[in-house]
C-alpha cells in the first residue's frame, strides 16, 4: 500500500493517507515535479502512461510524484526521476504551491507541490508503467502548444510552468540556458 505525506497549508506534515485514499477524498498531501532542461534549453517532457490514475496520456514535466513518509522531498525527487525516466541529475527547489483540481474519474489532486530542476542532456530510459513517450521541445514551442492545446497538457504542469521558468531564471540557476 502505497502512502502520501497528509500537510496544511504551510506544508506541515499532518499525517499520512493510502494514496488514492487521499485523492478520492482531496486530502492536501506533499508532491514533487521535476523539470529537466537540456543544456541548449529545451525541456524535457514525457507523456503519462495512458493506464495511470488519472491524467493517462497527457504531456507533462520530466517527473511527477509524492514523497513517501519520513521520506526528504528531495530525496524523492531523485528516486522518481530515476524510476519514471532512466537516470538522475543534480537538482534545486525553485517554487513550492498548492493546487486542488478534480479529474472526469472522480479523483481529486489537492498538493502542495515541490518543485525542482534541474539541467541534463541524458536520453531517458522510461519505465513503461509511468510513461508512454518523452521529448526535448523548445520553450517557445511549448507555450504556445500549451496555450493552442491546453487539453493536451496536465493540468499542474500548465499551472506551474509560467512560474518555474521565472524563478530559475531570477535565481540565475540557468541563466545560459533559460535566458536565450
Amino acid at each position: 500500500m502505497e502512502e502520501v505525506i497528509l500537510v496544511n497549508e504551510n506544508d506541515e506534515h499532518i499525517g499520512t493517507m493510502e494514496k488514492l485514499a487521499a485523492h478520492r477524498q482531496g486530502k492536501l498531501h506533499r508532491a514533487i515535479s521535476v523539470f529537466i532542461f537540456h543544456p541548449d534549453g529545451r525541456m524535457l517532457l514525457q507523456k503519462r502512461a495512458q493506464d495511470k490514475y488519472h491524467s493517462g496520456g497527457l504531456w507533462t514535466n520530466t517527473c511527477c510524484s509524492h514523497p513517501r513518509p519520513n521520506e526528504r522531498t528531495l530525496d524523492a525527487a531523485h528516486r522518481r526521476l530515476q524510476e519514471e525516466m532512466g537516470f538522475d541529475c543534480d537538482l534545486t527547489e525553485v517554487h513550492s504551491f498548492v493546487y486542488k483540481t478534480e479529474f472526469p474519474n472522480g479523483l481529486i489532486e489537492h498538493e502542495y507541490d515541490h518543485v525542482l530542476v534541474g539541467i541534463s542532456d541524458q536520453p531517458p530510459v522510461l519505465h513503461p508503467e509511468e510513461a508512454d513517450d518523452w521529448k526535448w521541445i523548445e520553450l517557445k514551442a511549448l507555450q504556445e502548444d500549451i496555450h493552442n492545446h491546453k487539453e493536451h497538457y496536465t493540468y499542474w504542469f500548465r499551472h506551474s510552468l509560467d512560474d518555474v521558468l521565472k524563478k530559475a531564471t531570477q535565481e540565475k540557476l540557468f541563466k545560459s540556458t533559460l535566458m536565450r
